[in-house]
């Protein structure tokens, strides 16, 4: 199989991103037209989704449609309604005799502390953003401050003056004729680090904020005097392979390349952050679990440190090429 630099490559894929730079928020939608088997893993405490208890292996719908990562915190879920009527449109969903239902499953970040509090993405946002997707002609999909990464900022246990911007990851590893790309929008509670080496990129910076400190060491330094932090944080990701797996085969991918978050952000799965992992399985290359889940990881933990990489400075805070 030719390169592949991005899931919009991957046959039967389609991506979009709908951006409000403005107000700091956005979401992202990866669409599957045909269906891909689905999965998820839900690990962080404070998670905000749709229809992820559909993708337990023992429910009776195999496929999905759409998977939706967005901003605006519970309020963003409103995008995923969008991309569904806009997929029912389109023709697009399971066959239920009177017409046909879009499998649509969705997560979001807290981004309000960026831009405007008041405005989440819409339901015209998802509907945009799928509108995009399904035109698309496979041209690599967006990163940094974009769609759902557009307000993500990470590092913020020592408060608002402290964090960094972070943005919109991705990164597609393959073997063979076997592709495993990930997205991923990058607003965690502690810091990004180089998954290769462990050094850090982007996170909590010093007093002055003129360099990095560290989350974890700055939650053991306050111990029993640690704030109660808001619930502000949340890694979301979506995985997509051209891999043939049963449900629970990809919710197996899914909780495998769930390590990338320990592997790339520390500390992760707070009770602060609600991190989540979706899987989408096109079934085109047979595929053993194990390989699949180790490429997955690979690949997500390469996207999360990409999402620190490519963000940009706004809203007053700092990115990762702002600091010396």
């Amino acid at each position: 199989m030719a390169s592949i630099e991005s899931i919009t490559q991957i046959p039967g894929i389609f991506a979009a991103h709908a951006t409000n730079a403005e107000a700091g928020t956005g979401c992202t939608v990866i669409v599957c037209p045909k269906g891909a088997t689905g999965g998820v893993d839900v690990r962080g405490g404070a998670p905000a989704t749709r229809e992820t208890d559909l993708l337990r292996p023992e429910e009776t719908v195999q496929t999905i449609n759409a998977v939706v990562l967005s901003g605006g915190s519970a309020y963003g879920l409103a995008a995923s309604c969008g991309v569904a009527e806009e997929l029912e449109r389109h023709g697009i969903g399971l066959d239920v005799g009177v017409g046909v239902v879009p499998i649509v499953s969705g997560a979001c970040v807290f981004d309000l502390a960026c831009g405007d509090p008041h405005v989440r993405p819409t339901a015209e946002d998802g509907a945009q953003a799928t509108r995009l997707a399904l035109a698309g002609n496979g041209e690599p999909l967006a990163r940094g401050n974009v769609g759902a990464g557009t307000g993500c900022t990470v590092g913020k246990v020592g408060g608002p003056t402290r964090a960094m911007k972070s943005g919109l990851g991705e990164d597609v590893e393959g073997v063979g004729a076997l592709v495993c790309g990930a997205v991923t929008a990058v607003n965690a509670c502690g810091d990004v680090v180089d998954p290769a080496t462990g050094a850090a990129i982007a996170g909590l910076r010093t007093k002055d904020g003129e360099a990095l400190a560290s989350t974890e060491d700055e939650i053991l330094s306050l111990a029993a005097q640690m704030p109660l932090e808001r619930r502000t944080n949340t890694t979301i990701s979506c995985v997509v392979t051209n891999a043939r797996l049963t449900k629970p085969q990809a919710t197996k991918v899914a909780q495998m390349a769930a390590d990338a978050y320990a592997h790339a952000i520390r500390p992760t799965h707070t009770t602060n952050d609600g991190d989540t992992v979706f899987v989408m399985a096109t079934g085109e290359v047979e595929a053993q679990v194990d390989v699949v889940g180790v490429l997955a990881t690979r690949a997500l933990e390469r996207a999360i440190a990409d999402g620190a990489r490519g963000a940009t400075a706004a809203y007053g805070l700092p990115a990762a090429r702002d600091l010396a």
